[in-house]
């Protein structure tokens, strides 16, 4: 089958939704015997041919210093959509409500294929992060649920996932397809952990509480940083380890400093590069940086003995489930999407969203270790998903879907203005790339006769005398070819959009 993945971020831009796609790709191409084809926007000076599966980057907006860390893509680039039309997809999966869904959207009019689409994250929430709230918010939220609607099959990573998304307005059936995790089960070996962890002060009598993630604030860092202040005022002992990068990070560390507890920073070497704080705090904040190197991620969660994850941000916590694969149990708000399949002391901890609930519960359970490492073992039996299973759920999904396309079953969905608006788009990307395609072939021909002109001037310089006409010939056909299809398409779809626009007023009153 073939299968093209499409999301806004994908390495050098390491997310949990970018981990997502690059681990459907790999299964379903290394194990399953897809061919897969990903399409992300591209970023400057990154090398995009080193997977096992294709990788479509196509023109992107440098948009980081609005978005943290991420470029927007262009969803109407010509020649990448033409790529990908190519591979002729029988299922387009969609990971972002955005340009993915935009692109897959222009796809599906040119291929026929389904579009998947998973919803992973609360954009709403990183909307208003990016403009603020208010009605640019509303009108940003209302056009992402009518691509989200759009789409064949809708899916969210956790029941919490599916309930928000329903919050925001959607209205079509939506089904839960959870999230795997790429980690093994089980510890890693205890010389591996020293060598991880050599160059921190992590006492073994100590108790060690852990972060793996983005530092942003709405993933509940301050109530952690809070949590360890009350700790430290009441003389519990502790490390605190933080591990990732993001935006907030400075902040955060300037908070540590305020609150008086003792910090270390660390570079993505490992070496400590400062510290500073109160010398009589017992309790220590060691912020690593980012960690890539996956194994030595696994050493972590295994030499911790808490995984802290207070966010009601997320939809699903990959890291809750990476952190059980160590036998590490977490601590996490009651009701939030991370905490679903937990139990209370069985499998893991729930508080209330309050840095008193967080300190009570660690003091508590940091005097009876013996415990808090059997709920990690629980966790790790009961709670643990491989990427394999959860890649090999989705396969078997995208086959259904296929089935019942082939078969005629699959629901047509109504078409409203928006996908005429789309499908002019389309028919204008492809007259336009006709036009593009001349002055390329006039290129080619010229580069043809650079090698015959170091043997033959003359020669040479002959036959491009009789290319360049017939190029700029063909230039104005297509040119001209270009103005009655775009000028139709254009017709066309106001015309449509009109008739639909008309039919959704008269049905306002029923």
């Amino acid at each position: 089958m073939n299968v093209c993945l499409l999301n806004d971020s994908f390495p050098p831009v390491i997310d949990g939704v970018a981990n997502v796609v690059m681990n459907y790709a790999r299964i379903m191409t290394e194990t399953l015997g897809a061919n897969v084809l990903v399409g992300t926007p591209r970023y400057p000076d990154t090398d995009y041919d080193h997977y096992p599966y294709k990788v479509v980057a196509y023109p992107s907006l440098d948009t980081t210093g609005f978005i943290s860390g991420y470029r927007t893509g262009n969803p109407l680039a010509m020649k990448e959509i033409g790529e990908m039309t190519s591979f002729d997809p029988a299922i387009i999966h969609s990971h972002c409500p955005a340009a993915s869904t935009v692109m897959a959207r222009i796809l599906q009019n040119e291929t026929g294929a389904p579009i998947v689409f998973t919803y992973h994250t609360k954009f709403d929430v990183d909307i208003a992060r990016a403009v603020g709230e208010g009605f640019l918010q509303k009108e940003t939220i209302k056009m992402m649920i009518n691509n989200i609607s759009a789409c064949d099959d809708v899916w969210a990573v956790s029941e919490g996932a599916r309930k928000n998304l329903m919050d925001l307005g959607y209205e079509g059936e939506c089904r839960v397809v959870s999230n795997g995790v790429d980690f093994p089960k089980g510890r890693v070996a205890a010389d591996a952990v020293r060598e991880a962890v050599k160059d921190y002060d992590l006492p073994q009598d100590v108790p060690v509480f852990l972060f793996v993630g983005r530092m942003m604030k709405y993933k509940g860092l301050p109530l952690i940083i809070d949590a360890m202040k009350i700790l430290s005022d009441t003389g519990t002992d502790y490390r605190m380890i933080f591990i990732g990068g993001g935006a907030d990070a400075e902040e955060m560390q300037q908070k540590v400093r305020d609150l008086g507890i003792s910090l270390d920073i660390t570079g993505e070497d490992g070496k400590v590069a400062s510290i500073n704080g109160a010398a009589d705090s017992k309790g220590r904040i060691i912020f690593t940086g980012p960690i890539r190197d996956r194994e030595k991620l696994r050493a972590f969660n295994t030499r911790a003995d808490l995984f802290l994850f207070p966010s009601v941000y997320d939809t699903n916590g990959i890291v809750v489930r990476e952190a059980a694969a160590c036998g590490l149990a977490s601590v996490l708000i009651k009701g939030s999407c991370a905490a679903e399949g937990i139990t209370h002391t069985r499998n893991g901890y729930l508080i209330e969203e309050t840095a008193e609930s967080m300190a009570v519960l660690l003091a508590d359970a940091c005097t009876d270790m013996e415990c808090v490492h059997q709920v990690g073992q629980n966790a790790m039996d009961e709670i643990y998903i491989s990427w394999e299973q959860s890649t090999r759920d989705a396969y078997r999904r995208y086959e259904e879907i296929d089935m019942m396309r082939k078969d005629g079953t699959l629901a047509k969905r109504k078409r409203g203005a928006s996908d005429f608006i789309l499908e002019t788009a389309g028919n204008a990307v492809k007259t336009m790339d006709k036009v593009f395609m001349v002055p390329k072939s006039i290129y080619e021909g010229m580069r043809d006769n650079a090698e015959v002109i170091k043997d033959n001037i003359a020669e040479g310089l002959e036959e491009l005398k009789e290319k360049i006409p017939e190029g700029v010939k063909q230039l104005g056909n297509s040119a001209r070819e270009l103005g009655v299809n775009a000028a139709e398409s254009v017709k066309n779809g106001l015309k449509m959009a009109e008739e639909s626009l008309k039919e959704g007023f008269g049905k306002k009153d029923e």
